[in-house]
């Protein structure tokens, strides 16, 4: 049996934590004299309490080390139940969303996908739209703690190859757990209040700065506006690509430059791939656009390298006519959507570890078949990929692909046309945020979704975000026994 006590114990911390975050929403809209800010308190108060209540009730509980089947439970525990106090702000305040739109935007925001069901974002309290902020940094961090620490130690996906005893493979700079803690949260705040000085520099007010500077470095694409960085197109275009990129890179290659290692990020395999491709689609995508219209080079440019970024970091940003793009470019897009970012950060989808590795074990298998006395060794910066890691890495591509297709198909059941409901799935599996087809063109939201299909989404950005075998496994019988 699973000692749910030390589980219960995180969660009732992490409860007290999230009221505490809740109070400074409702400082703002109570200084603005808005009426909303009572709607955060009594929200606080609930979520408070409930977290006091447990964790006195486990105060007795084993914290010295989570076995493996605790880390699933614990991770699956975090991202579905935290929604639950988070969407309460949703719920008792502006903009008075029914229990499964609140929810759906709470998943969204702290799973760092994106995706809203809110209209009239501008017109929101400041109060809530720093909320939607909050929770998608809340969640970018959550994510960068347990794909360095939880994921490898749980083999999902083949992040155990980022696994040795003492987390070597993370530097010898960095060998304890509670050191890698200290310094993503040193690179998560450095990185955020960097982004926010630079987007006021460039014009934005402080709000629309703080709550765009959290979701931009979390990669979650929460925007205080209905057109997202269209209210800002110019020079935040450029920046706003930039800082993406800079959060879906591995937090902890930054600790290692800090700790005297220059060229951790310039030297690492993920990073150089990354902006390869990203270049590839950028200027792909800036070149057909060009030919096929009478669109200028700079702001063809622009929009190219600000959406695509956004998509491949699963940023779920967008500026200028992105829906409007075509095909190709569409095409384009969904492709990059599917790669994602850098293991390690707060980036879904696939990532680009396990990409590049995919590539190289299809290419040796053709190797082997080629030329079958040859022995052929899968390495990987400059380490050996075992079989185990390999095994468990084609798993989880394989998953993740025939999941995208039965998710869309379901969301086809429920009365969902099949570009909304391909590319809803698309955006949710791989935390993207940004929506495309018929049902999503109006109010480029997913508002006029049936909540069934709601319901699958949250499904869907809930194992995109945990590596789907971590969902997947809670639901096997052999998971709960001895």
């Amino acid at each position: 049996m699973v000692d749910f006590r030390p589980i219960a114990y995180v969660i009732g911390n992490l409860l007290v934590f999230l009221a505490a975050v809740m109070l400074v929403p409702a400082t703002l809209d109570l200084s603005v004299g808005l009426t909303n800010g009572i709607d955060f308190l009594q929200s606080a108060l609930s979520t408070g309490g409930v977290g006091l209540a447990v964790r006195i009730a486990t105060g007795n509980a084993d914290l010295r080390q989570l076995n493996t089947r605790q880390a699933y439970v614990l991770t699956v525990m975090v991202w579905a139940g935290l929604p639950l106090f988070g969407c309460l702000p949703f719920l008792l305040g502006a903009p008075g969303l029914s229990f499964t739109d609140a929810y759906f935007e709470a998943v969204s925001g702290i799973t760092t996908t994106g995706s809203t069901v809110i209209v009239g974002l501008d017109a929101l309290p400041p109060g809530m739209n720093l909320w939607r902020g909050a929770l998608n940094w809340i969640g970018g961090l959550g994510i960068a703690f347990v794909a360095m620490i939880f994921l490898p130690v749980m083999r999902v996906g083949g992040m155990q190859f980022f696994r040795t005893e003492g987390f070597d493979t993370l530097g010898k700079a960095l060998p304890r757990a509670t050191d890698i803690a200290k310094a993503l949260l040193g690179v998560y705040l450095g990185l955020t209040v960097a982004c926010i000085l630079v987007y006021q520099a460039v014009g934005m007010t402080g709000i629309d700065a703080v709550v765009n500077g959290a979701a931009t470095i979390a990669t979650g694409g929460f925007s205080p506006a209905d057109t997202s960085f269209g209210k800002y197109a110019g020079p935040a275009e450029y920046f706003g690509a930039l800082f993406m990129l800079l959060g879906s890179l591995p937090y902890i290659l930054y600790a290692q430059m800090a700790a005297g290692k220059p060229m951790a990020v310039a030297g690492d395999l993920q990073v150089r791939a990354l902006f390869l491709w990203t270049a590839i689609a950028v200027l792909a995508v800036t070149a057909w656009r060009v030919a096929t219209s009478d669109m200028a080079l700079e702001p063809a440019f622009r929009e190219a390298l600000f959406n695509l970024s956004s998509v491949i970091t699963g940023t779920g940003f967008f500026s200028g006519s992105f829906g409007g793009w075509g095909g190709f470019s569409m095409a384009i897009a969904f492709i990059v959507g599917l790669i994602g970012g850098c293991s390690g950060s707060s980036s879904g989808a696939l990532s680009v570890f396990r990409v590049q590795v995919a590539a190289r074990a299809v290419a040796a298998q053709v190797a082997r078949i080629q030329h079958p006395d040859r022995m052929v060794t899968l390495r990987y910066a400059g380490r050996r990929v075992e079989d185990e890691t390999i095994n468990a890495l084609m798993l989880y591509v394989t998953g993740y692909i025939l999941t995208l297709g039965m998710l869309s198909v379901a969301m086809t059941l429920v009365g969902v046309d099949m570009i909304s409901a391909l590319f809803g799935i698309w955006t949710s599996i791989g935390n993207i945020g940004y929506g495309y087809g018929p049902m999503v063109a109006e109010t480029g939201t997913f508002r006029d979704f049936p909540d069934a299909a709601k319901w699958i989404m949250i499904l869907a950005m809930l194992m995109g975000r945990l590596g789907l075998l971590a969902v997947l496994v809670l639901v096997l019988p052999s998971f709960w026994r001895h």
